[in-house]
C-alpha cells in the first residue's frame, strides 16, 4: 500500500464541512465532501494520522476494490479474487458490515454472508485454513457498500468507532457522543481563546473535548488500538513517529475550563474522566446548581451545554427551560451561550430569541444547536453606545 491512495471518513449529519477542514489542515489531498462522509487521499502514514487526530470522524475506510455487480455470482467472484491472505493472517478474526441500496440484493445480511463465504474460501485455497468470524470486537472489519450496480469493498482502518476515545471510563444517564461534542464545539467557534463553561456537564464530555481542542491534543491519543494494527502491512515504527509528531503540536492553554453539575454522582464521574484524560490541570469540575450561583468567571466566556431534555430524565420541561432563560438574562449579560436539545418544544420556554439555530442529531433524536445573544442592558442601549 505504498504511495497515496483514496480513503473515506464517515461523520455525523452536518459535520461534513468541519471534517473536510480538519482533513485539509492535517495535509490531505483531493478532499471532497459527501453525505455524512468526506473522501480524501493520503499515504499509509496519513491514514494513521487521520485515525489519531481527527475529531469529527467516526471511521476511516480504505477502499480496496470497486466493481459492477448484477448477481450474487459477480459479488462472490470479485471478492474471492482479492488477496485476502495478503491483507490479514488466518489467526485474525473478522466481521463484514454491508450497506446496500440496490435492486440486486434484498438485504445486506445476505451480502455479508456471501462475502464471508468468498473470503473464507480464498483462505482455504491458499493457506488450507479459515479465519473465524467475530461480530463483536473483531480484529479486522470489512465494509461492503452497494449502490445500484456499483459495489465498493473497503477495509475499516479504525475498528471500533472513533468516538470511543479511550478517556471516558464512567458515563451519566444521557452521555453525549464524543464526536458529536467535538463537532458542536467547533460549530460554535470554540478555538481555546477564552474561558469555557459547561453549567450542566454530566460526565464531562464537552469539558474534555474543549480542552483537547484548546491544547491541540490529538483526539484519540488515549486510545490503545485500531483495526489497521491487525493488517499485515502495519508499520509500528511509522505509527510511533506519527503519534510523536502529533504530540509535538500540542500548545499551551492559558484560560480556564469549568464544569458545574448539581448531581454529586455526575461531578464524581466527570472528575474521574478528566483525570483519566490527564486534563485536570486545565479543567475544574464543581458541584453547583447553575440556577443558584453567580457567573463563574468575569470576561469573555464560551458557554455550551446539553440540558436534560425529558427523554430519559424526569423533569418539568416548561419550568426548567424557563429557568435557563431567566438565568441567562439575570446572570449572563454580555455572554453568547449555546445549547443543544432534542426537546424542540421546551426551547420555546426559554423566552429569548435565538440568534442561530442549527439542525443536528443527538443519536437518532433530531436536535437543535442554538445560540442566544444576551446583551448588557437593553439592545437599544447597546446600539446607542456603539454609535
Amino acid at each position: 500500500m505504498a504511495g497515496n491512495f483514496k480513503m473515506m471518513a464517515k461523520t455525523l449529519y452536518g459535520f461534513e464541512p468541519i471534517l473536510a477542514k480538519e482533513l485539509r489542515n492535517l495535509g490531505a489531498s483531493n478532499v471532497e465532501e459527501g453525505v455524512r462522509n468526506v473522501s480524501f487521499e493520503g499515504d499509509t502514514g496519513f491514514m494513521y494520522k487521520a485515525n489519531v487526530c481527527l475529531r469529527t470522524a467516526l471511521r476511516v475506510f480504505r477502499p480496496i476494490k470497486t466493481f459492477r455487480v448484477f448477481n450474487e455470482k459477480d459479488l462472490y467472484r470479485h471478492i474471492y479474487e482479492l488477496d485476502w491472505p495478503g491483507i490479514f493472517d488466518v489467526e485474525k478474526t473478522f466481521a463484514i458490515d454491508s450497506v446496500t441500496s440496490t435492486k440486486v440484493f434484498d438485504n445486506s445480511m445476505f451480502v455479508s454472508l456471501k462475502a464471508k463465504d468468498a473470503i473464507v474460501d480464498k483462505f482455504r485455497e491458499i493457506v488450507r485454513e479459515r479465519p473465524n468470524v467475530k461480530t463483536q470486537d473483531p480484529d479486522i472489519r470489512i465494509n461492503i457498500h452497494i449502490y445500484n450496480n456499483t459495489c465498493t469493498v473497503s477495509l475499516d482502518s479504525s475498528g471500533n468507532s472513533l468516538h470511543q476515545r479511550g478517556y471516558r471510563i464512567l458515563t451519566n444517564i444521557a452521555p453525549i457522543n464524543e464526536v458529536l461534542a467535538a463537532g458542536l464545539l467547533l460549530k460554535t467557534g470554540w478555538d481555546g481563546q477564552s474561558n469555557f463553561f459547561d453549567p450542566m456537564c454530566g460526565s464531562g464530555t464537552f469539558l474534555i473535548e474543549a480542552a483537547m481542542i484548546a491544547c491541540n491534543i490529538p483526539a484519540n491519543i488515549n486510545r490503545e488500538s485500531y483495526a489497521f494494527m491487525h493488517w499485515k502491512d502495519y508499520d509500528a515504527d511509522l505509527y510511533s513517529k506519527i503519534v510523536d509528531a502529533s504530540l509535538k503540536k500540542v500548545r499551551e492553554f492559558n484560560y480556564k475550563i469549568i464544569g458545574y453539575d448539581k448531581a454529586p454522582s455526575a461531578v464524581r464521574k466527570a472528575q474521574e474522566n478528566v483525570d483519566h484524560a490527564n486534563l485536570s490541570d486545565y479543567i475544574t469540575v464543581e458541584r453547583k446548581d447553575f440556577f443558584r450561583v453567580d457567573k463563574p468567571l468575569e470576561g469573555k466566556l464560551h458557554m455550551l451545554f446539553n440540558p436534560p431534555y425529558g427523554e430519559r430524565l424526569p423533569i418539568d420541561m416548561e419550568i426548567f427551560y424557563g429557568k435557563i432563560g431567566d438565568t441567562f438574562k439575570q446572570i449572563y449579560p454580555g455572554t453568547d451561550p449555546w445549547l443543544i436539545t432534542s426537546n424542540l418544544e421546551a426551547l420555546k420556554h426559554i423566552g429569548l430569541k435565538t440568534s442561530k439555530k442549527i439542525k443536528t442529531f443527538n443519536g437518532k433524536l433530531e436536535s437543535r444547536l442554538v445560540k442566544y445573544e444576551i446583551y448588557e442592558g437593553s439592545k437599544k442601549a447597546k446600539f446607542s453606545e456603539e454609535n
